[in-house]
């Protein structure tokens, strides 16, 4: 019998993928489409999915200058949740829950979604009073919600530090018990499988260079390969979108910086669901892997890099030790960072410009990964027709003109 070494494992390994069948095509750009799509990550691939599957828009490319998923949403710390303030919000974000919920089933796709509960702490009575108030505006909402004492908090999360004597006390705190996390290239993946099932092409390695604009309508994107013509553009390319959409003239209100996050080594389960600390500023879960997952602030200035900088890795470090003391024999296996774009209200900017054709996702902070779904099927209905979907029409680009706000800072889960 041949013996199983390592060698012999990888051998029969590789042997095994020899047959596999690419999961998607990788064809050469077209050049005219009905819909062109800047932006490989999930809010692209969506949209395409949405287009092709609830508007009969097949003939649609995606074009990624790297590879798919590999901006913020392969960068990002997965939560998935829909306890925001105003209705504008939950509403926008219930919906992407239900679709999340069914998603796996939609695209025939094992996206790992985990539906351990988001529990939001706080760390004195005032924060007490404020989660009071955000859980019963949730719950006259339709939306689940439900406010723990300190010793529930201990029951759902004991490694937790609930000592009185902590540096940051824990009071209690709300849980949303359907919030939770997938598995973010899943996610990506599934949309793009699907897509492309449905006739979308997803060009990766193509970046786009200008973006043609004639008379307030645009024309199409230059790419190193040359021009594609399109009647209508949609950007969503994350904390890039003031770069690209420059190329259109456009001058967009947002701020992108880096978002740090990072991974311990893995260890047994200890973790039940994803606890946020909007005062230690620290949000930390655990992965399928095994790995404390572990989020926090934004770098303190702006910056287009992907690493972070040491003093907010120090900061989101200390939070997380203040809160979960154990995890100081931990090593830390990996880091990294998003580039987030950040509104003024910290809200989205999704929808139509002022170029006749142009679309926009972006502004999406700390919420882009939670709002794939939902981002794509509403952009999708608004390219469709040319008109905000109902869910996105207060989160127009012109709210920054008109003054109407929807100021989501605090349920952004961190105050950046």
């Amino acid at each position: 019998m041949e013996k199983y070494s390592f060698l012999n494992i990888v051998r029969h390994g590789l042997r095994g993928h020899l047959h596999w069948q690419p999961v998607w095509r990788n064809p050469r750009p077209k050049t005219r489409y009905d819909v062109v799509i800047i932006g490989g990550g999930g809010q692209g691939l969506a949209t395409a999915y949405y287009l092709a599957k609830r508007h009969g828009i097949t003939n649609v490319a995606v074009l990624e200058k790297g590879w798919l998923g590999g901006g913020n949403t392969g960068r990002n710390t997965t939560a998935i949740r829909s306890n925001y303030f105003y209705p504008e919000s939950t509403n926008f974000f219930e919906h992407s829950l239900k679709l999340y919920e069914g998603l796996s089933h939609e695209l025939n796709y094992n996206v790992m979604l985990s539906q351990r509960g988001v529990l939001t702490l706080a760390h004195n009575p005032h924060q007490m009073d404020m989660l009071e108030r955000w859980s019963n505006s949730i719950l006259l909402q339709g939306i689940d919600a439900e406010m723990l004492d300190v010793g529930q908090v201990r029951s759902f999360m004991p490694l937790l530090d609930t000592r009185r004597s902590a540096r940051f006390p824990i009071y209690g705190g709300f849980i949303q018990r359907r919030g939770g996390v997938a598995r973010h290239d899943a996610v990506a993946w599934g949309y793009a499988r699907a897509a492309d099932a449905l006739g979308v092409d997803i060009v990766q390695n193509c970046e786009v260079t200008g973006i043609e604009v004639t008379g307030r309508r645009v024309l199409g994107v230059r790419t190193r390969d040359g021009l594609l013509r399109a009647d209508k553009v949609a950007i969503a390319v994350a904390g890039n979108s003031s770069v690209v959409a420059r190329m259109a003239g456009l001058s967009l209100p947002i701020v992108s910086g880096a978002l740090q996050a990072m991974v311990s080594e893995p260890v047994k389960p200890a973790l039940d669901g994803l606890v946020v600390s909007p005062t230690v500023h620290a949000y930390i879960s655990q992965s399928d892997r095994g790995e404390i997952l572990i989020g926090g602030r934004a770098d303190g200035y702006p910056s287009y890099g992907q690493r972070g900088a040491l003093p907010a890795l120090e900061d989101t470090l200390s939070a997380a030790l203040n809160l979960f003391p154990s995890f100081s024999r931990l090593k830390l296996m990996r880091q990294w960072a998003g580039i987030v774009d950040i509104s003024p209200d910290s809200s989205p900017i999704v929808g139509r410009t002022p170029v006749t054709g142009l679309y926009l996702s972006t502004g999406w902070g700390t919420g882009g990964f939670k709002a794939i779904p939902a981002g794509g099927d509403t952009l999708a209905h608004t390219i469709a027709y040319d008109r905000p979907h109902p869910l996105i029409e207060p989160f127009g680009l012109d709210r920054f003109t008109t003054g109407r706000f929807v100021n989501e800072a605090a349920a952004a889960g961190v105050d950046h």
